[in-house]
């Protein structure tokens, strides 16, 4: 298929609907360091934007709460990472629970093993985190859990998926305990037909959680290659190397027009859907995607300072 973008297309007003309504409470996610190079986030998001922000191996917990904090008090609920493989013990995971708390009135926590191959400490997945029972005592109202629509070879090194279905059975059981919401949030993905069978699949296995997709923002092609090799993409990827085929594409800007189309249409003729919401990856900046989001998503994508 062409990968034509979508305001390109001769889209009916019920396609634009369809595509408004998709993406309608995104979230997106942050680092310290590109956190640090916007002044004030309420000129780029709507206001009630979810921001999670990634904890990367040797980031100071102090960078993470003041990044979270900044973001508190610009009105946004912040999501930090508790990635389970850098954490040393459960004393070092509830002092972080405290400061995010503490300094931030952070309630919300997105609880996965982490981008490490070996274990730092005590923990080595986000079963392992959750079964401290130190996010309920805290009175999180929201916890997500990492998902992977093209496979996890972290945790199933064969390729096969029965791992990761076991995983996501735990954890809809934790969910049916727990107090708080609980939500999938997963990797990013260039292609919608493996997305939605694996949606399908997870569901059909009784998994009921709803799913965050992950969607890559506006980038350059070569960064888009680098971040989805880096990551382990691997189905969807079939998608950049025919763009990068096209000499002609390869300055212009990679956008997820083709996948968020297909997949707000699909939501929009299968309502028992289970993909719930869009959470974007800025791998061409922040500034890139809540662009891009401006223009795609409608009045409820107005930024805040713009709607104030």
């Amino acid at each position: 298929m062409a990968l034509l973008p979508f305001r390109k297309r001769s889209a009916t007003p019920d396609c634009k609907a369809a595509m408004e309504s998709f993406l309608q409470s995104f979230s997106i996610e942050v680092m310290p360091r590109t956190a640090a190079k916007v002044e004030d986030f309420r000129t780029l998001l709507p206001q009630g934007t979810r921001v999670y922000i990634a904890h990367i191996e040797g980031t100071p917990i102090e960078e993470m709460v003041a990044t979270a904090k900044r973001l508190t008090a610009e009105g946004f609920p912040v999501m930090p990472h508790f990635p389970a493989r850098i954490i040393k013990d459960k004393a070092t995971l509830a002092d972080w629970i405290a400061r995010y708390q503490g300094e931030a009135d952070v309630k919300q926590g997105l609880i996965l093993a982490g981008g490490v191959d070996a274990p730092r400490g005590d923990f080595d997945s986000s079963m392992a985190l959750l079964e401290t029972g130190l996010f309920e005592d805290a009175g999180f109202t929201h916890l997500h859990v990492a998902g992977h629509p093209e496979g996890n070879r972290d945790i199933d090194p064969a390729g096969s998926t029965r791992r990761v279905m076991d995983a996501l059975h735990w954890k809809q059981a934790y969910a049916r305990d727990s107090n708080a919401e609980m939500a999938i949030a997963t990797q990013f993905a260039f292609e919608s037909k493996p997305v939605i069978a694996w949606a399908d699949a997870i569901r059909e296995a009784g998994i009921e959680l709803p799913i965050h997709i992950g969607i890559a923002g506006p980038a350059k092609l070569q960064t888009m290659i680098k971040f989805a090799v880096a990551c382990g993409v691997g189905a969807s990827m079939r998608v950049l190397q025919r763009r990068a085929r096209d000499v002609t594409k390869l300055v212009m800007p990679f956008e997820p027009n083709e996948i968020l189309y297909e997949l707000a249409v699909h939501k929009a003729t299968n309502p028992e859907f289970n993909i719930s919401r869009v959470h974007f990856f800025p791998l061409g900046g922040i500034k890139a995607t809540a662009g891009w989001t401006a223009e795609h998503g409608g009045a409820q994508a107005r930024a805040a300072a713009a709607t104030g």
